[in-house]
């Protein structure tokens, strides 16, 4: 097969290449990768199992440093690098080849307690005045550490960070007596405790092994208009909306917590914003001489409790938060047992129900299946809009796609309000624990497929999927050759991507993004790539969509690079015969697989095992702009 070269204008200086078993270069700020989220809970869990810290009030922050120089993540992956100039000139000038270190960074009063609002201020106005709490270590010198216990990896992190630093700070704990560090918390008017799993490993999702506990309730709402002021004042009171089972319904009003300052800021902000339709329906005598706004602000509010209408009592303002959608923004309900995040809690019924008529591979078996490689999948299919493939009688019977829900999956399934084209917006389905997934497989899913986004900003991708699809008369060793060509091409251009089995006929070459690119252009970049592809070597390539065109070529489909697109989640079951799984592999071992349903469901060990590879390692992460064609 002829090597090919795409077609470029404008294109980028070549990037360092990488392999299979490279991280990072301990001179190189690591690429950016999911955080690990923690549950609300209502109470501490008790025993020496866990390590608790203080939970502060501030934004999360990932920072990236290596040769010299650092760059500093929000938890959605956004660069945020210059409005933290100060913190990472310190974090550059730490001794260390490279490390990607998780914290938060806030600005500290003179008790010791940090301030949300504080923080905002200084972010505006004073930036050498935001300090860094560091309390994770996720790579070091190049190696990943992910795999490691929670103590071990914090044993190293307090290592790195110097106690004369001011600007970056450890996160200290304590294990155990978790109840009474929350109630001298609470007195001294902290905001509560975050409780971490003393022997966890690192996941990038809501696994279960982090949780937290408040002091006040406190939460992101949506501002949906505002309230005009008899006096002086810019308004009286911000009006706030927050999204159940998909749509944002009225959540009251917040009339305190605001400066002078502030609500000049805030009015200069939504004067541009504002419309004449409302965007909640709420009670008349609240909405009298009401100013509608665009729900694009929003904001963080604290609150004494949630009336029976589901509006706040006793609210104050405390800042808007830049770094969260409003679509994302749904109401943060406290577990009455900190185990109701994990599969166990989730009751499958119908277990023996047969679902592989020619395996008798049952419901039960799926299920199991999905507990077991959900600290894996979620990394990768968690917070994001998903399709489930249900089909409640067996993959043999009739299946069909879901991609909204109207409240019947209960709470452990979360939804995501997001505009379609004729610009109402519609609730899509998303899971972040392993409650979630066995949620949806308890409702007959089979198989889950994902958007190329976090529901933390939908419309930038984080990734790039180019599905090559083989012609009914190819064999696999044609799919394998068009995947390291396809690899060939992307690495010219800049782009590392690693090889993953579908579970089918062919294979995804996926591209991990940095979420910064908007759809029309990730979907043009990849369109341009097939085509050129395409072109170049019309043999073995069509980019083209008729069946007539592909006979006996590999079809490149760009077409899940675009807004609403899907595509096979990694460790999803698929409803094919004997149960195969979609699952990543390596470049190397791209060279020895013998099919595209290599795996299958009891691989599940064999599976675990791969995850944690170092050749695996680090995958799922958006790490890479995208170049120039």
């Amino acid at each position: 097969m002829a090597k090919v070269r795409p077609p470029t204008k404008n294109r980028t200086a070549p990037r360092r290449r990488r392999g299979d078993d490279d991280i990072a270069g301990p001179g190189t700020p690591p690429p950016f990768r999911s955080l690990q989220l923690a549950k609300l809970v209502d109470q501490v869990p008790s025993g020496n199992d866990w390590l608790h810290e203080m939970k502060y009030d501030g934004y999360r922050l990932l920072l990236a440093i290596g040769g010299g120089e650092a760059r500093a993540y929000t938890r959605s992956g956004l660069d945020w690098s210059d409005r933290f100039a100060p913190l990472l000139k310190a974090a550059g000038e730490l001794k260390l080849g490279s490390a990607l270190i998780d914290g938060e960074a806030v600005v500290v009063d003179g008790d010791g307690r940090s301030n949300f609002q504080a923080l905002q201020n200084a972010l505006k106005a004073d930036p050498g005045a935001i300090d860094f709490y560091a309390f994770d270590l996720l790579e070091l010198d190049g190696e990943d550490l992910t795999a490691l216990p929670l103590r071990t990896r914090k044993t190293k992190l307090e290592k790195l960070l110097p106690e004369k630093n001011r600007r970056l700070r450890y996160s200290d704990h304590i294990a155990g007596n978790g109840e009474d560090l929350l109630k001298r918390f609470c007195s001294a008017g902290l905001e509560g405790v975050i409780s971490k799993k003393a022997d966890g490993k690192y996941v990038g999702a809501r696994s279960g092994s982090w949780l937290k506990t408040k002091c006040i309730r406190r939460q992101e709402f949506v501002v949906v208009g505002w309230v005009p002021s008899d006096k002086k004042r810019a308004f009286r009171s911000l009006m706030l909306g927050v999204h159940e089972k998909g749509q944002l319904r009225y959540a009251g009003k917040v009339g305190t917590g605001f400066d002078a300052a502030e609500l000049e800021r805030l009015a200069a902000l939504m004067k541009p914003l504002e419309q004449k339709a409302a965007t909640v329906s709420a009670p008349r005598s609240e909405t009298r001489g009401a100013h509608w706004i665009k729900p694009v602000l929003v904001a963080e509010i604290a609150y004494a409790e949630m009336t029976r209408e589901g509006t706040l009592r006793h609210p104050s303002y405390l800042g808007l938060r830049e770094d969260k959608r409003p679509g994302a923004v749904t109401l943060e309900t406290e577990a009455a047992d900190f185990a109701a995040g994990s599969a166990a809690a989730v009751a499958i019924s119908s277990r023996d129900r047969v679902i592989y008529p020619e395996s008798d591979i049952t419901k039960g078996d799926l299920a199991d299946y999905y507990a077991a490689v959900a600290a894996i999948m979620l990394p990768w299919a968690g917070s994001r809009p998903i399709s489930l493939v249900r089909c409640p009688q067996g993959r043999a019977k009739k299946c069909f796609f879901q991609k909204h829900d109207a409240g019947a999956f209960g709470d452990a399934v979360q939804q995501v309000a997001i505009t379609e084209k004729d610009g109402d917006s519609e609730p899509y389905l998303y899971v972040d624990t392993p409650e979630g997934l066995l949620t949806c497989v308890q409702m007959g899913t089979i198989e889950f497929h994902g958007w190329g986004a976090r529901v933390e900003d939908v419309e930038k991708a984080d990734r790039l999927v180019f599905d090559l699809d083989p012609d009914e008369g190819l064999d696999f060793e044609a799919v394998r050759r068009a995947a390291c060509q396809f690899r060939d091409i992307l690495q010219d251009i800049g782009l590392a991507s690693f090889p993953m089995l579908t579970g089918g006929k062919g294979v995804h070459v996926i591209a991990p993004l940095t979420p910064r690119a908007e759809w029309p252009e990730v979907k043009d970049f990849a369109r341009r790539l097939a085509q050129a592809v395409a072109q170049n070597d019309p043999d073995n390539f069509t980019a083209a969509l008729s069946k007539a065109q592909r006979k006996g070529r590999i079809f490149v489909d760009h077409l899940r690079n675009q807004r609403g697109a899907t595509a096979v989640m990694p460790y999803s079951a698929r409803a094919r015969e004997q149960a195969p799984v979609a699952a990543p592999i390596s470049w190397k071992e791209m060279a020895t697989i013998d099919k595209a349903s290599h795996f299958h469901i009891g691989d599940t060990k064999t599976l675990l095992r791969r995850a944690q590879s170092k050749a695996l390692a680090g995958w799922g992460r958006a790490s890479q702009a995208l170049p120039d064609l």
